[in-house]
C-alpha cells in the first residue's frame, strides 16, 4: 500500500484572512505576509495527517511563530545590552568586539534621532545604572513620565536596530 500525502485542503482559502489579521496586529503588511508564508511552510511541512479545523490551525500556527519571533527579539535586545558590559565573557573575541562597536554605533545613531530627555534617560538608566526614581528627581519629572520616555526610547531602538540589522 502506497502512503498517501497528508490532506491539506481548506488551508489556502484562509490565506487572505490570515494576512489581514496579522497586518492589523503587526501594523505592517510585509511582516504579515512573511508570517503567513512561514505559517504555510510549517503547515505544509508538518506530518499531521488531517486537521479538522484548518482556519484555527493556521491562526494558532501563526501565533506560535509570532511568539517565537518575539522571544528571539527579546534575546537580541538582551545581547545588545550585554555588549555594553565590559565583564562580558566574549570581550577578548575580536569578532565580538567588532560586533559590539557596530552595535554601539547603530544605537548611537538611533538615539540621536530622539529628544534629549529620551537620550538622557536611556544613558542614565542603562549605562550609568540609575533608577527611574533617581532620574525623575534629576529631571524634575514624575517616575511615570521617566518610564514613558524609556518605553518610547526602547521601541525606537528596537525599530531602528531591526532596519539596520544585516
Amino acid at each position: 500500500m502506497i502512503p498517501q500525502p497528508p490532506r491539506r485542503t481548506g488551508f489556502f482559502e484562509h490565506y487572505e484572512e490570515l494576512i489581514g489579521t496579522w497586518r492589523r496586529r503587526l501594523r505592517n503588511r510585509q511582516q504579515a505576509e512573511d508570517l503567513a508564508h512561514d505559517t504555510f511552510v510549517r503547515v505544509l511541512e508538518s506530518r499531521s495527517s488531517e486537521v479538522e479545523q484548518p482556519r484555527a490551525y493556521l491562526h494558532q500556527t501563526a501565533r506560535n511563530i509570532a511568539v517565537d519571533a518575539y522571544r528571539r527579539e527579546d534575546r537580541r535586545e538582551a545581547l545588545a545590552l550585554e555588549a555594553f558590559d565590559q565583564r562580558s565573557p566574549h570581550s577578548g573575541d575580536p569578532e565580538h568586539f567588532m560586533h559590539a562597536i557596530q552595535l554601539a554605533d547603530s544605537i548611537e545613531r538611533a538615539l540621536a534621532e530622539l529628544p534629549l530627555n529620551c537620550r538622557k534617560i536611556f544613558i542614565w538608566q542603562k549605562i550609568e545604572g540609575l533608577t527611574q526614581q533617581e532620574i525623575a528627581v534629576r529631571l524634575g519629572l514624575s517616575k511615570n513620565m521617566v518610564e514613558k520616555y524609556m518605553i518610547r526610547t526602547l521601541r525606537h531602538l528596537r525599530d531602528r536596530l531591526d532596519t539596520m540589522a544585516p
